[in-house]
């Protein structure tokens, strides 16, 4: 339970810029750790981000419910979300003083790209995990992935924005559904 809880403190503390810059950092230790493999913990993000609330939080509390029940997903989710909470309260205080200053305005500026990598290499990898899933390409995994970026890429180009999470979500069950039924 305490490598629970030491593992996902390490987690809140270094992820920055949120769950999906953190998603990363999180499967690598629960892979190095054992907890699970990468398919189940594609499936439990998957869960995680339709989910309400914080995905890293639910992240943590899923993975610690599935690896000591109650008291690891109580441990997890306090664990990760205690740095943020700590930062937060000495931070507050003097935010708008701190953006005043040059430097932390351009470090600010530039850690922008590297999370924006983060989010990319989650989004390959768990694409990766939810295709080829067992050593083989799963086809159905594949068509409603494509249909999916179609989808979102026509959305943006045609509205200028995003489909909503709840509209991709629910086109991608119906998906899978009917091309399992084919």
């Amino acid at each position: 339970m305490m490598e629970l809880f030491w593992a996902f403190l390490k987690i809140g503390a270094f992820a920055f810029g949120g769950a999906y810059g953190a998603i990363p950092l999180i499967r690598d230790t629960v892979l190095s750790h054992g907890w699970m493999d990468a398919q189940m913990f594609a499936n439990l993000t998957a869960v995680a981000e339709s989910t309400p609330g914080p995905i890293m939080v639910n992240l943590a509390t899923y993975v610690g419910a599935a690896e000591a029940g109650l008291p690891g997903a109580l441990a997890a989710t306090l664990a990760v979300v205690l740095p943020s909470f700590v930062l937060i309260l000495l931070v507050s205080a003097a935010f708008r003083s701190l953006l005043g200053y040059p430097a932390v305005r351009a470090a600010l500026q530039g850690i922008k790209p590297c999370l924006a990598g983060l989010i990319l290499a989650a989004g390959v990898g768990l694409c990766s995990d939810a295709v080829f899933s067992g050593g083989s390409a799963d086809p159905v995994a594949a068509a409603v992935l494509g249909a999916l970026l179609l989808g979102e890429l026509a959305s943006l180009g045609l509205r200028k924005k995003p489909l909503a999470p709840g509209a991709l979500i629910g086109a991608s069950a119906v998906l899978g559904i009917a091309l399992s039924l084919i």
